[in-house]
């Protein structure tokens, strides 16, 4: 029982600080300012976006900057490259998690296993004389089980919820790099046209 105390300790543990982790970066979402940057990229006022994310912890809107900064190089790589490490960051621990669910009851049936075996050594020695010590033995045993399958099951509903976080942060990311991508190519294609006209 004392390594699932620890696998329960550890879920718990991993579950709290990605559930604080998720309020911190919804409190530090911010569409205004998100919407305020994509139009300031349309009309290419780059000095007004510098002075409008200045303050900003929005993950989104670091990975548009990281694209903004680098956007007579390569903008679609270096967004890729800082989502990748902000999706890494949101996908911390869930690995540990992930083990905790698998791991409990793979315990719990080793802790039934060992416990039935010393209730047998217990019944080859003191005979059917005295079943209710191997039967309250074999109870006991499996005791273990149902503790690691209730660790699994209560550890499996944020695992998915968490999962489920990451996936749809992923989706919006994809979204508004898209977004940002286009309105940039669109911009470029006006500035090659209004210098054509000019010449």
């Amino acid at each position: 029982m004392y390594p699932l105390l620890i696998c329960s300790i550890i879920a718990l543990a991993v579950v709290i600080e990605r559930l604080v982790y998720w309020t911190r970066l919804d409190m530090h979402r911010n569409q205004q300012i998100l919407d305020d940057v994509l139009e300031l990229c349309r009309i290419g006022d780059w000095i007004a976006v510098k002075e409008k994310v200045a303050e900003s912890r929005d993950y989104i809107i670091k990975i548009l900057v990281s694209g903004i900064l680098h956007r007579e190089f390569s903008m679609v790589k270096a967004m890729e490259s800082t989502a990748a490490e902000q999706v890494k960051e949101m996908r911390r621990y869930m690995g540990v998690l992930d083990t905790m669910i698998t791991v409990s009851p793979l315990l719990g049936i080793l802790g039934t296993v060992t416990g039935i075996i010393t209730a047998f050594n217990m019944l080859g020695t003191s005979g059917i004389e005295h079943p209710q010590a191997v039967t309250a033995g074999i109870a006991e045993a499996l005791i273990t089980t149902a503790a690691g399958l209730v660790i699994a099951i209560f550890s499996l509903f944020p695992f998915n919820y968490l999962n489920s976080r990451v996936e749809n942060a992923v989706l919006t990311i994809e979204k508004y790099a898209t977004s940002l991508e286009i309105v940039y190519e669109k911009l470029v294609q006006q500035t090659d046209v209004g210098k054509e006209r000019h010449q």
